[in-house]
């Protein structure tokens, strides 16, 4: 069952996330992420985002299922 973004992907994004990264895009918003799945992945990935350290693969492996199950474009 590929993840949800409620239940799955959003409780990922801290509090402090969604205020960081509020100059590009809502990361609270099912739309935004969606519309911006790509660039977040790639941030994710690199360990760039979130800026006070990088998530754990499982966590960045669930976002990138999630993109990948056409919950995002």
């Amino acid at each position: 069952m590929a993840p949800s973004f409620e239940a799955d992907i959003r409780p990922l994004f801290r509090d402090q996330d969604v205020r960081a990264m509020s100059f590009a895009f809502d990361l609270a918003s099912h739309e935004d992420v969606k519309e911006n799945a790509a660039d977040i992945y790639r941030q994710l990935a690199a360990g760039d985002m979130p800026c006070d350290g990088a998530w754990p693969a499982e966590q960045v492996h669930r976002f990138r299922e999630w993109m990948e199950s056409g919950s995002a474009p």
